[in-house]
């Protein structure tokens, strides 16, 4: 079986975090549930007018005639959290995650930010190489649905650039946060005394089940939520660092709803260049109301960037081995 050896792990397993794994998901769970009401503050604030705005211009509910079901509010809250005024604040206050986690594992469990894959070295590249291959491959997915006739996509008759650059500046800040909670984080707390392929399924799974609430969820948009944890969590380890992660979950977010405009987890529509409408009533083809991840073309492309990146890591682990046996060769030589 493939080893995950990754300089961050031998960082981390030197922490003062207890080794003992139920101790680290309890202790996570309780982070993670401070961080979401860090981050719950801000979208609240601009939330809760609106709605009330909302609610305040149908004068059926106000006196009382008329009472909104469950799927109703849930419609309604979906709408408002998608409008630029609401939905780009939210975004940014997802710095609370980056912040929360650097913050515990800095001050709590006491190892280096290195640990968490935050490396100073060859930062600038990995990040453009993520953007790349993040990009590549929600085209790929979206062209794939296009081709097959499941989805259609036209260009947008009207753009607004400022507002999608903004929200370009928010999913920067949303993608690099959960990735240092469940990879920067979570993954590594456990690698770091467990099994790493344990730390890899678990921090994935906890990836997956973070988005159990949203609009649209279905067992496929599940099953390629924790694969896209898998993708991005071994993607980190090959290369021992954090930002190509960071910038593949940022550009795949972006690109997806204020590019091709496609809800993005269950988000509602937001700007965006382009829009990409069902064709098919299939939603395993389209993703439905979750969007294009939860189509079967989304569980195509991450299998294969999975497999490219587990064989680029038997690659390195094989070249690694003849380098080390070289070595050893060369030193027997010297000694006769």
């Amino acid at each position: 079986m493939l080893k995950l050896k990754a300089k961050m792990f031998d960082e981390a397993g030197k922490s003062h975090a207890s080794k003992n794994l139920f101790t680290q998901i309890v202790i996570f769970l309780l982070v993670f549930f401070i961080i979401y009401l860090l981050e719950s503050i801000v979208p609240s604030l601009v939330t809760v007018p609106k709605m009330m705005e909302e609610l305040n211009s149908d004068s059926e509910i106000m006196n009382g005639s008329k009472k909104l079901t469950w799927s109703e509010s849930m419609s309604m809250a979906t709408r408002i959290a998608g409008k630029p005024e609401v939905m780009i604040p939210t975004l940014l206050s997802t710095i609370f995650g980056t912040l929360g986690s650097i913050f515990y594992c800095r001050c709590i469990e006491m190892r280096p930010v290195s640990s968490m894959g935050m490396r100073k070295r060859k930062m600038g590249s990995h990040y453009l190489l993520g953007l790349g291959v993040g990009l590549l491959m929600m085209t790929a997915i979206t062209m794939l649905t296009v081709v097959t006739g499941s989805n259609t996509i036209r260009l947008c008759s009207s753009i607004n650039w400022k507002i999608i650059a903004l929200f370009f500046l928010g999913f920067f800040v949303q993608g690099m946060s959960e990735e240092f909670i469940f990879r920067g984080y979570l993954m590594t707390t456990i690698g770091g005394s467990n099994n790493k392929w344990l730390a890899v399924i678990i921090s994935s799974v906890a990836f997956g089940m973070a988005h159990i609430a949203n609009p649209g969820i279905s067992v496929l948009a599940m099953i390629n939520l924790i694969l896209f944890g898998v993708f991005a969590a071994l993607y980190m380890i090959y290369f021992d660092d954090i930002w190509g992660g960071c910038a593949i979950h940022s550009i795949w977010n972006f690109t997806q709803g204020n590019i091709y405009g496609i809800s993005v987890s269950g988000s509602a529509d937001s700007e965006s260049v382009f829009r990409t409408s069902a064709k098919s009533s299939h939603a395993f083809l389209t993703g439905g109301k979750f969007g294009i991840e939860g189509s079967i073309f989304t569980t195509v492309v991450l299998a294969a960037g999975t497999c490219i990146v587990i064989y680029l890591m038997m690659k390195k682990e094989a070249q690694e081995v003849t380098e080390k046996t070289d070595e050893v060769l060369s030193e027997t030589a010297e000694k006769k």
